[in-house]
């Protein structure tokens, strides 16, 4: 396990048993995220870096029965408390890197992806292994709960302008790694970019 493997797992892994508790108001932001997905009925989609899981309860409502969910995630005290709060049944959990994902290619319709950008050690490599495992045509969702001003302020911190998530930065980025973006938010209320796989 890399550096960085290490750091996400220690980061996480220490907040996991209260992290929905801190956040307890997000459900109604990450529902209206996946609304904007436009999921259908019998799609396959991952939540990358699921985390505690709270995308997945209105992924499994957006794919229906006969949809596949999949939450994938590197932290395994994360997972734990996905299934802990009974999100476990709205998907099968994965203990996997985004950055080496145990899945075939173009075997997914969709990707979402709350708060995980930041995280990712090879922003571009890492966006371009998402590529993969989504079919052409499919469509990613890269969302925070706030946007980048007030999550900024969260932190303590100042927005710079070599900012990932800055739009003109955030666009070549998933230019470079096989996505076109389609729209982009950034608001107090919610960070959303949606982007459809090239190809």
């Amino acid at each position: 396990m890399n550096d960085d493997h290490t750091h996400v797992r220690e980061f996480f892994g220490a907040r996991a048993a209260d992290w929905d508790s801190r956040f307890p108001d997000d459900g109604p932001a990450y529902a209206a995220a996946v609304t904007e997905l436009a999921l259908r009925a019998g799609d396959r989609v991952l939540d990358a870096g699921c985390g505690t899981g709270r995308a997945l309860p209105p992924l499994r409502a957006a794919v229906g029965p006969s949809g596949v969910v999949l939450g994938a995630d590197l932290t395994p005290a994360m997972l734990e408390a996905a299934v802990r709060a009974g999100r476990g049944r709205d998907g099968c959990l994965l203990l996997a890197d985004v950055a080496a994902l145990p899945l075939r290619p173009d075997s997914l319709d969709a990707v979402f992806a709350a708060g995980l950008i930041a995280h990712l050690p090879q922003p571009e490599a890492n966006l371009r292994e998402l590529a993969r495992v989504v079919r052409p045509g499919g469509t990613l969702a890269l969302f925070h709960p706030i946007g980048r001003a007030a999550l900024a302020a969260r932190q303590g911190r100042q927005i710079t302008a070599d900012d990932l998530r800055a739009e003109p930065n955030l666009r070549a980025l998933l230019a470079g790694s096989g996505w076109r973006m389609t729209s982009y938010a950034d608001e107090d209320a919610r960070f959303l970019a949606l982007a459809v796989r090239e190809g």
